[in-house]
């Protein structure tokens, strides 16, 4: 009996987490949300999907006209699920350290600006210059216009 009242207990306080993220983008407590702010709301929720994985969800999540919006009873369910199956998880801060250490290949300990961004905007699921912009603007020392990424792990 004590593993289905904690079974119980997680979703409700899951369905709770994900109503509260939901409710700040519901503008007109219609329980609707635009629908450009899933990837927000996801985000806040802990999950992390790459844009494709994102495109998906908010196919599955949109009505059959779409209308721009997502319905938090079609919402609820679908997120639910993702994060009872912890899927999107973000990735460990050591397997980021690695990350910026094959990026750095003199072992510099840091990296230019311009390095990033070819990286970033160039392989994978390119960046676009807003996203840089932002990034850059909190990551570059100010002092030194280089990206400290061992500061970011300590």
């Amino acid at each position: 009996m004590a593993d289905k009242y904690s079974a119980d207990t997680i979703i409700t306080e899951t369905q709770k987490r994900i109503s509260n993220a939901f409710d700040v983008f519901d503008h007109e407590s219609n329980k609707t949300v635009d629908v450009r702010e899933i990837g927000t709301i996801i985000r806040s929720l802990g999950c992390f999907p790459s844009e494709a994985d994102l495109h998906d969800i908010i196919a599955e999540l949109e009505e059959e006209e779409p209308t721009g919006f997502v319905r938090y009873e079609k919402f609820l369910p679908t997120m639910t699920k993702i994060l009872l199956e912890r899927k999107f998880r973000p990735i460990t801060e050591d397997l980021l350290l690695q990350a910026f250490e094959v990026l750095d290949q003199q072992k510099k300990g840091h990296l230019e600006p311009e390095e990033l961004t070819k990286y970033l905007t160039q392989e994978g699921e390119p960046f676009t210059q807003e996203e840089m912009d932002e990034m850059l603007s909190a990551a570059v020392d100010p002092d030194k216009n280089v990206i400290l990424y061992k500061d970011f792990f300590h």
